[in-house]
C-alpha cells in the first residue's frame, strides 16, 4: 500500500499547489477529454497501473497540468467531475464514466464496421453499418455476416462491444432457424439472457 501511495503522491504533488494528497485533488477535475488506443496496453500517470485501454484527461486548475488516468483513480480519489457546470455526486460521476466507455465502444463497433465497408463492397455490409448507427444494435443475420467478414478481413474488434436485438420475431425466428455454427460467431456479442435464450432453441455454448 505504500508503494501504491508512494506512485500517487510523485505523480500528482509536484503538478500541484498543495503540499498533501487530500488537498492536492481538490485542485484537479476531470476535463471531460477520453481517448480509446483500441488495445490495453497503456498506463494510468497516477497510479502506474498497466493494461489500460481507455484514457481520461484531469487537470490542475491552478497550474494547468494534465495527467491521462483510468477512470478508477478519478473514483479513488474523488476526482471532480462536472455536467453542465454541476459538480456530480461520487454516484453520478460513476455513471457518467460508466456513459463515456459506452460511448467509446460505440465508437469503436462502427469503426470496425466502416473498415469493412471499406473493405468489400457488400450492400449487406453496408446496409448494417448504417442500421448500426441508427439502432447502435445488429440483428442476428447481419451479426454473423458481420462477425464472419470482420475475421476473414482480420480487422480489430472486440464482439462483447457489440450488441444484437431479439426484440422482434422474425429475429427470434431467425435466430432459431440459424445453424448454430453461426450463432457461435456473435456468441460474445449476445447478453446473458440472449445466450440462455439461444440455448433453449436448441444452440450449444460455444467451446473455446
Amino acid at each position: 500500500m505504500e508503494t501504491y501511495t508512494k506512485r500517487v503522491r510523485d505523480s500528482i504533488l509536484p503538478l500541484s499547489v498543495a503540499d498533501t494528497l487530500p488537498k492536492a485533488f481538490e485542485e484537479w477535475r476531470f476535463t471531460g477529454h477520453t481517448h480509446d488506443h483500441e488495445e490495453p496496453h497503456e498506463t494510468c500517470q497516477l497510479c502506474g497501473q498497466e493494461g489500460l485501454r481507455y484514457h481520461f484527461e484531469i487537470q490542475n486548475r491552478f497550474t494547468n497540468h494534465s495527467l491521462d488516468v483510468g477512470s478508477h483513480c478519478i473514483l479513488q480519489f474523488n476526482v471532480a467531475v462536472y455536467e453542465n457546470g454541476r459538480r456530480l455526486t461520487p454516484a453520478d460521476a460513476k455513471r457518467q464514466l460508466e456513459k463515456l466507455v459506452q460511448k467509446m465502444r460505440l465508437d469503436s463497433c462502427i469503426r470496425a464496421l466502416e473498415r469493412l465497408a471499406r473493405a468489400e463492397n457488400s450492400q449487406i455490409l453496408s446496409g448494417a453499418l448504417k442500421y448500426y448507427r441508427t439502432n447502435k444494435k445488429l440483428t442476428p443475420m447481419q451479426a454473423f455476416v458481420v462477425f464472419w467478414r470482420l475475421r476473414r478481413n482480420r480487422i480489430d474488434h472486440d464482439p462483447s462491444f457489440f450488441n444484437v436485438t431479439l426484440k422482434k420475431k422474425r429475429y427470434m425466428d431467425d435466430l432459431a432457424a440459424m445453424e448454430t455454427s453461426k450463432v457461435h460467431y456473435f456468441w460474445r456479442a449476445l447478453t446473458p439472457s440472449q445466450r440462455k435464450h439461444a440455448v433453449t432453441l436448441g444452440h450449444t455454448v460455444p467451446i473455446d
